[in-house]
Parts: C-alpha cells; structure tokens; sequence
C-alpha cells in the first residue's frame, strides 16, 4: 500500500492534496505506460528454473530493486535535477544497458510513460520533456526523472514511485505466471515497502558516474528471453 503522503516523503517535501491524488495517479496500474507487457526477466527466470516458489520470487523482487537503484535511478536524479541533460542522459542510459532486452523494454516504457504524461497532463513543461523523449532513445530512468520534474513531483516521490512500479512489474507478472496468487503478490509488494525506501534513501545522492550492474544473473537470464519457446511478456 502507498503511504498516504508522497509515498513517504520528507516533511520539507510533502505535496498537498491535489499533488497527492496526481502521484496515486501514476503509480495507479491502470495508468497506460505498457508495464504489463514486461516481466522484467521474470518470465525467463522461471522459465529456467531460478524462481520456483515465493521464496525465490521475494529475492527476485528485492535483487530487481536492488538493479533498479543502480541503474535506473542514477539518471532518474540528475534528470530532475536539470531537465536539460535529459537528451545526454538518454544517450548514457542507451551505452549502459547492452542488454538488447532490458534496452528494449527501457525505451519501450520511457517513451510510453512520456507520451501518456502528455496527454493528461498538457503543460509547456511536460510538452517539451516529451518532445526531447521523441527525439532520442527515451529511455525509463532518465524519462521518469525529467517529466515527474515537470509535473512537480519531488525527488524523493519519483524515486519511490520508480521503485514501486520496478515491485508490482514484477509481481503482477508473477501473478500471471502462475508463481503467485494475487494474495500473495499484495503481500509481498507490502514486505517490499522498506526495502523501497532504504534503496531509495542509498541512491538519492548516485548520479551518471555511479551506474552499475549489481544482479548479474537477472541480467543474463532476462537477455535470454528472445530465446524462449514460448512467452507471454515483450522482456
């Protein structure tokens, strides 16, 4: 479950109330960003043999947190910080992930999250986020960090919501797989909750310079999934 307040923001970042209901908005499963078509490896995981029962899936989720703060929210933060870099930061982003798969579903979902935004939110300053996600790659982190910048979200609020999303991507997944039933996904989206914040909280300083690859074998397995006999997700 979200806190009520900016999914745990700061006291000196609390948003009121409208800013509230905006950020439930988009963390909402039904807002359109084309997450549902991803796994996030997961499928090839279990395909394989790593994620045979809860146990496996709750380390699964942590280590795809744990990949997030690594190497998405590095960019996630300097793009909010300056949403000028963000062409440069889309071009960094596209040099890191050498994962044809993960690259893939990284631009896929940066450019849907943008174009979305857009839509429901039309402002001179979401406008010209989108327009520069148009003319690059558009990947996922440094996408999120400059258009939420756009939209007022603090920093600490798109971390965290960028962290959520990684969560029930994976557990909805899940879910559909068979690895877990609905019950059982909510519960661990909520055991996941301090996680969110200590990977949050580590990587609220990272920048360009920090990327790194913290779950090789996520990576690996995820670059297999074009490999599969048969799937239900893009990645």
């Amino acid at each position: 479950m979200l806190p009520a307040s900016g999914l745990g923001t700061r006291h000196s970042e609390i948003m009121n109330p409208a800013e509230d209901v905006r950020l439930w908005q988009l963390a909402d499963s039904a807002f359109p960003t084309g997450s549902f078509a991803h796994s996030s490896g997961l499928e090839a995981a279990w395909q394989s043999g790593e994620v045979p029962d809860l146990g496996a899936l709750r380390q699964f989720v942590f280590d795809a947190l744990e990949q997030s703060g690594r190497t998405v929210l590095p960019l996630l933060n300097v793009a909010h910080r300056d949403r000028a870099r963000l062409r440069e930061l889309d071009a960094i982003a596209d040099l890191f992930l050498t994962n044809p798969v993960a690259n893939r579903a990284s631009r896929a979902q940066g450019r849907a999250f943008s174009s979305t935004c857009a839509r429901v939110w039309p402002s001179p300053a979401v406008s010209a986020v989108d327009a520069a996600v148009r003319e690059g790659p558009g990947h996922a982190g440094p996408v999120m960090g400059a258009m939420l910048a756009a939209l007022d979200v603090p920093a600490e609020s798109a971390r965290l919501l960028c962290l959520y999303g990684a969560a029930r991507g994976v557990l909805a997944a899940a879910v559909r797989l068979g690895i877990a039933g609905s019950y059982d996904a909510q519960r661990l989206q909520h055991d996941m909750i301090s996680a969110m914040q200590a990977v949050a909280e580590r990587s609220r300083s990272l920048d360009e310079h920090d990327l790194a690859q913290t779950a090789p074998l996520l990576d690996l397995l995820q670059a297999g999934h074009d490999r599969l006999y048969s799937r239900l997700f893009q990645s």
